[in-house]
């Protein structure tokens, strides 16, 4: 019943959008400036682990003028140590992806059309030494969710990397702005608002996805939307600065991008379209497992850390909603995360997909998955966002 609801109001918001973009209100997209920092596009590609946003996927969007992002979720999982080592693994992949992402962008001349950076989830384990690797890497712009990143400034002191927090709601948004402001005398470089059509773990509680679907949560959450973008205006003012306010979930197409900048956003950020790309990191199987998803095989599901998550339905997540998987290495990846109580190891789950092990692993996705149907390329998927 949950997903009925959830894509009939998908297919009105589509169609709301189709209807506004023909009254011609297309809106102007300029380039996103962050800071002293410059992207040609107004266009964030998200974050995706493990394994699915590495150099590849993220060089490929800043070539084309948008932000890379390399998701350092368990990057090393292919290196050697990995299972005796994960976090020197992972470290230090994160300095050869960054340095493979900006070969693939580098324009002939030496210059850049976009920028690069990470996706940091607060809920990683040793959050701040991976802050400080990717700031000391040169990162671009760093940016962290899952969880509330209050303490995230103290880790890029001194460096030139610029940093968001990944929000859902204008309170998170007021209590890290707040915080920055009173114990680092700063602000936000920009904010990131993930909304509840989005993939991966979500910023609401699962209650609150299943009522926000039956209301019609899209017309209320542009509202939230709206404060959101105050709040930051707030801050920003007082700083003598803009805050770049980037919303991201379920954005497909032109007509869901310009509503979003009829609200107040200064850019977009998108990410399941792009895993049907010739350049994602993923295996062609796991690209294959989003082309094949109906509507009714995406489900709302609680990962092993205990948060709400979208995923597809597989013969693997139906095993676990009756029974466990034993777990018999932690990798230490997720803080909030025990071997002794979780159903399954989610390092290993998201492993085994992205090298193509569908059947057996765990396949996050946006709402919208269910609309792609075919492999495509990174500069197809932003053309049919900026045509």
């Amino acid at each position: 019943m949950w997903n009925y609801i959830h894509y009939n109001y998908f297919d009105y918001q589509t169609n709301y959008c189709r209807e506004f973009s023909r009254k011609g209100k297309s809106m102007n997209r300029q380039g996103l400036h962050i800071g002293n920092k410059t992207a040609e596009l107004p266009l964030i590609q998200g974050g995706m682990g493990v394994g699915v946003s590495l150099s590849g996927l993220a060089g490929a969007v800043a070539k084309e003028g948008g932000v890379g992002v390399i998701s350092t979720a368990q990057i090393g999982y292919r290196e050697p140590d990995f299972f005796q080592d994960p976090k020197g693994a992972n470290l230090r992949v994160m300095v050869s992806e960054l340095k493979k992402a900006r070969e693939i962008a580098a324009m002939p001349d030496g210059t850049f059309k976009g920028l690069l950076g990470y996706n940091i989830m607060v809920a990683t384990r040793d959050y701040g030494d991976y802050v400080r690797a990717g700031a000391e890497a040169g990162a671009d712009v760093i940016i962290s969710g899952a969880g509330l990143p209050v303490n995230m400034p103290e880790y890029v002191e001194g460096t030139d990397t610029k940093i968001a927090p990944i929000v859902s709601s204008e309170k998170a948004a007021r209590i890290i702005l707040k915080m920055w402001d009173k114990h680092y005398r700063r602000t936000a470089d920009f904010l990131v608002i993930e909304g509840a059509h989005a993939g991966g773990h979500l910023g609401f509680s699962k209650d609150a996805l299943e009522q926000m679907c039956e209301d019609g949560f899209d017309a209320d959450y542009d509202k939230e939307i709206q404060r959101i973008i105050a709040c930051a205006e707030s801050y920003g003012k007082k700083y003598n600065v803009h805050i770049p306010v980037i919303v991201a979930g379920g954005i497909l197409e032109a007509s869901q991008a310009d509503h979003v900048f009829s609200l107040g956003a200064d850019g977009i950020q998108v990410a399941t379209p792009f895993v049907v790309t010739r350049e994602c990191d993923a295996a062609d199987a796991y690209k294959k497992a989003y082309v094949d998803a109906r509507a009714e095989d995406i489900e709302i599901i609680t990962s092993p850390v205990g948060m709400p998550a979208r995923a597809v339905c597989n013969p693997f997540l139906e095993r676990m909603k009756n029974g466990k998987e034993s777990i018999d290495k932690c990798y230490r990846c997720l803080e909030k995360c025990s071997p002794k109580t979780a159903p399954y190891c989610i390092t290993q789950a998201l492993i085994r997909a992205v090298e193509g092990d569908v059947e057996n692993g765990l396949i996050f996705c946006g709402d919208n998955v269910a609309y792609l149907t075919g492999i495509t390329t990174v500069r197809e998927v932003i053309r049919t966002l900026f045509p």
